[in-house]
């Protein structure tokens, strides 16, 4: 095992040797440092358009969109006027960070990989001229579209001016919409991935519309393909022609965001209906390796991804949750056939000696019961009505059609299932059902115990516990740990775990750090943001929240427009990352502005609005005694 890799397992905690550690996560604090938990400073709602956080803390900026990856010889400056050409963007941070991770390098925790996704792009911010309607795309602009998402690996250092991006480095990679890649699983080289330019079924270019992520324990990234039905189109008369499952998963042509298919014809539906199928899946990538090719894991379904919590059971099988960011769609798990091997040393084998696990095992949709019960219902050919007379010719059809075989097998419909965290100690699982203002309205399922809400503007965050304390277990019991909202709004439902609990709507991110402090970052849109019934909360938000007492407290609120996404603490609990995403989201006032030029403060107000390229970057914040981040 590479060194760098097992001291990434030793001080991750990630292994299956050290899950009896996980009581162990609080780190002791240096003579003299306060480390109360969520002791700093409270932050009010606000609508500044800027970056707010405790006094206590300090942060800096790291790896806006457009800096160079750092990969040797490739290293293109940021053009303010975005002139960078498609082979530039390409190494650069692609637009508009989402979920990431740091892996630690050595064991010192002063250097690590930090791994990031890049969910979409804003073409009027990515060209020099924009983009308007379906005019004026060229295939220059879908390859620097197509490059501009994806994932990035860069190596990071903290010094005595604090973290720093070390550049040129021999991890730093980009891995885009046009990277090769592998599929694998029961899925791979079935007829409904076969195409055209690849008759194996077996292989494909790129990964775009990356949302939320997961860690398994030998130390790889799995990123989550969340909404790629929008990349894809076709001539609006083609829509008749589309199947109920192409519908159900929003790949129809005539609704795609961009024009990709004018000038790429993978993308057009019409022609080439099965490239869809090799999008929505968890894409497994070794950030040690630049030269390992990223595999996507069909024995996880096909949905628009959110999340790849991976977790160990008692018997040492892997874990993985996962949930589908739609209305009405639904919560999952993946159990492993097999054990995660372990090295002489105890640790997880490399990737290469837990190759299969991701690729043989049995995937789960969720159920919750009136009672506050819950069952896991096997998604699996054969069982539950899964069979060709419900549609289902073999597994593959399952797993490429996951929504749909949620259906039969009568999976609970949720309001927008996003992230999902593990409790460290405790085991406990966390959901962030963001929103659904379409529950109850006519034709739509009405509120139900896990979805209580009609016309569920706030969201929440839903919580349940493996019976017997087992990951792998087809039961647990489940509860409301936060029901998002304005409590002094008559009607709004809002219901926090305690009367110490700050304010929130449509939550969103979701991390545990080994200490398990929650931290909760939130979503609401930038068309609603500062408008009713949203007003008392302000700009979007990250809170942190104790679960053993029942407080949260907010900790930091962003700019105009943004989303506060993508959050990972440092093994050592000294530094928080912390992505701001889309700063600047065009509010809905009918001009189309971006309402921010965050992070360049210096841009002068004599500039015209059309001119403004705000830039999504990481936040890297730290005590200023150096102490433990949460207190």
């Amino acid at each position: 095992m590479p060194l760098d890799r097992r001291q990434f397992l030793l001080q991750s905690g990630s292994a299956v040797a050290v899950v009896a550690l996980f009581g162990q996560g609080c780190t002791t604090a240096a003579p003299g440092m306060r480390n109360e938990v969520l002791g700093f400073t409270g932050v009010p709602a606000s609508l500044r358009d800027g970056v707010v956080i405790p006094p206590e803390y300090e942060w800096q900026l790291l790896y806006p969109w457009g800096t160079p990856t750092g990969v040797a010889g490739r290293m293109p400056a940021f053009a303010p006027d975005a002139s960078n050409s498609a082979d530039d963007q390409a190494v650069q941070a692609g637009m508009h960070h989402d979920g990431m991770h740091f892996f630690p390098l050595g064991t010192g925790g002063e250097r690590g990989l930090l791994v990031m996704n890049h969910e979409y792009t804003d073409e009027s911010l990515l060209h020099t001229d924009g983009i308007k309607g379906a005019t004026g795309w060229t295939e220059d602009k879908v390859r620097k579209s197509l490059h501009a998402m994806g994932v990035s690996v860069i190596e990071i250092r903290r010094t005595a001016q604090g973290w720093r991006q070390v550049s040129p480095s021999p991890f730093a990679r980009r891995v885009h919409g046009r990277t090769p890649m592998r599929i694998s699983g029961p899925a791979a080289g079935t007829t409904l991935l076969r195409t055209a330019a690849n008759p194996a079924g077996d292989a494909v270019f790129g990964t775009f519309a990356n949302c939320a992520m997961g860690v398994t324990p030998w130390g790889t990234y799995l990123t989550c393909e969340e909404n790629f039905h929008g990349y894809f189109g076709g001539p609006k008369e083609a829509a008749s022609a589309m199947t109920p499952a192409q519908r159900r998963y929003g790949t129809v042509p005539g609704t795609q965001w961009v024009e990709y298919w004018r000038f790429d014809e993978r993308f057009d539906l019409s022609r080439h209906p099965n490239e869809a199928h090799r999008f929505g899946w968890v894409v497994e990538i070794d950030p040690f390796d630049p030269s390992a090719t990223p595999i996507k894991r069909t024995a996880l379904g096909r949905k628009r991804q959110e999340s790849a919590t991976c977790t160990v059971a008692k018997d040492g099988r892997l874990v993985v949750y996962m949930g589908d960011d739609s209305r009405f769609e639904y919560i999952y798990k993946f159990v492993s056939t097999g054990k995660v091997a372990l090295g002489s040393d105890g640790q997880p084998a490399p990737a290469a000696g837990n190759a299969k696990l991701l690729d043989e095992g049995t995937l789960y949709v969720a159920r919750f019961d009136a009672d506050k019960r819950g069952q896991w219902l096997a998604l699996t050919h054969g069982s539950n009505g899964l069979n060709a007379a419900s549609g289902f010719a073999d597994q593959a059809e399952v797993l490429v059609h996951a929504r749909l075989a949620g259906d039969v097998v009568g999976g609970t419909k949720m309001d927008r299932p996003e992230w999902i965290a593990v409790h460290p100690q405790s085991g406990e699982v966390y959901v962030t059902l963001t929103n659904n203002s379409q529950r109850g309205d006519a034709g739509k399922p009405g509120p139900d115990a896990a979805n209580p809400r009609a016309n569920n503007f706030f969201g929440g965050i839903l919580r349940w516990r493996e019976d017997g304390a087992d990951a792998a277990s087809t039961g647990f019991a489940w509860d409301h740990f936060a029901l998002a909202g304005d409590p002094s709004q008559p009607g709004s439902g809002a219901r926090y775990p305690s009367a110490d609990a700050d304010m929130f709507g449509a939550p969103d991110g979701l991390h545990f750090d080994r200490g398990g402090l929650l931290w909760i970052q939130t979503d609401l849109s930038g068309q609603v943001i500062g408008k009713p019934p949203y007003t008392s909360l302000g700009n979007n938000q990250m809170l942190c929240a104790d679960p053993a007492s029942g407080r949260i407290k907010r900790f930091l609120t962003g700019p105009n427009g943004c989303e506060i996404t993508g959050c990972v603490v440092t093994p050592d609990r000294r530094t928080l990352f912390v992505n701001i995403q889309h700063p600047g989201e065009a509010r809905d006032d009918g001009d189309g502005v971006h309402n921010s030029a965050w992070p360049d403060t210096r841009t002068p107000a004599s500039t015209p609005p059309d001119k403004v390229r705000p830039r999504s970057a990481t936040l890297a914040i730290r005590r200023r005694d150096g102490g433990i981040v949460g207190t």
